[in-house]
């Protein structure tokens, strides 16, 4: 029998002279190119234009990477890059949070509907189903590249994941089958976008806060626990009750709660009621 799956893709897809074109670049953009469609469908059937879709995925894709970075840098390694803020803005050497894309995305989304006058609940309502799957194409991404691994585990499905050279315990990550985390969460997104799109066809997204309190709730939720099974991205963390992505998951977890208990409490509204 299989005991393990052999992992050695290369996280590069093909080379052009000094230019490399990577699985992970290519993915982060396949979220947005994938997700356009679906959003601008969605905003049709809810009475408004292609146009409004257009310019929101401008404020997203801004607030998504400035976030994403801000997030690894200031929740991760605070030390190195507020004394080295040069490098804060080299993002082609890898480290983005997806916490910290969480709030990039509802800052930017905020001022997205403050400057053209919709509704906040209404549009994160409809912004966490693409959501969904851009999160199922980032963690494909960090497969691709073979980060953010598992622990160690014996489970038929298990990765060696071959060409991480990253140190655990004194044992080069290689030397392990371990859980396919990346996985996990990337299946865990789709599961999301099909309950999510089902939710909204069947008219949830007339109930402010409701499809928004659910992601935010289950994806957190999933996000501390799927941590267990998770090798800690920096070394302080292992000194850490819950590591650093569990406590940040928390006080989302609790925001969502929040959100559902608004949400359970309003009237359902006219879907082109928007500001």
């Amino acid at each position: 029998m299989l005991n393990f799956i052999t992992w050695d893709v290369s996280p590069d897809i093909f080379s052009l002279g000094p230019v490399t074109v990577r699985w992970y670049g290519l993915l982060f953009a396949m979220a947005f190119v994938l997700t356009q469609p679906i959003e601008k469908y969605i905003y049709r059937k809810d009475g408004r234009t292609d146009e409004d879709v257009d310019i929101l995925t401008m404020y997203m894709i801004v607030g998504t990477v400035i976030g994403a970075r801000l997030g690894h840098c200031l929740f991760y390694d605070p030390v190195y890059y507020l004394s080295n803020p040069i490098e804060i803005f080299k993002i082609w050497e890898g480290g983005l949070a997806s916490h910290g894309g969480t709030i990039g995305i509802l800052l930017s989304l905020y001022l997205f509907c403050r400057k053209y006058k919709f509704d906040y609940l209404w549009v994160l309502d409809r912004i966490v189903i693409v959501v969904a799957v851009g999160g199922a194409c980032i963690r494909l991404g960090n497969l691709m590249n073979s980060e953010i691994i598992g622990r160690p585990s014996d489970v038929p499905w298990a990765f060696k994941f071959v060409r991480n050279a990253e140190m655990f315990n004194g044992v080069p990550a290689y030397m392990d089958p371990r859980h396919p985390s990346q996985l996990y969460e990337s299946l865990f997104c789709v599961f999301l976008f099909i309950l999510l799109y089902t939710l909204w066809k069947r008219g949830a997204g007339q109930i402010r806060g409701l499809l928004f309190g659910l992601f935010v709730t289950l994806l957190f939720t999933f996000r501390f626990l799927v941590e267990f099974l998770k090798e800690n991205q920096e070394a302080f963390e292992d000194e850490l009750p819950l590591n650093m992505g569990q406590w940040l998951s928390i006080p989302l977890v609790l925001i969502g709660i929040a959100v559902l208990f608004y949400a359970a409490r309003q009237p359902r509204t006219p879907k082109k009621v928007i500001a």
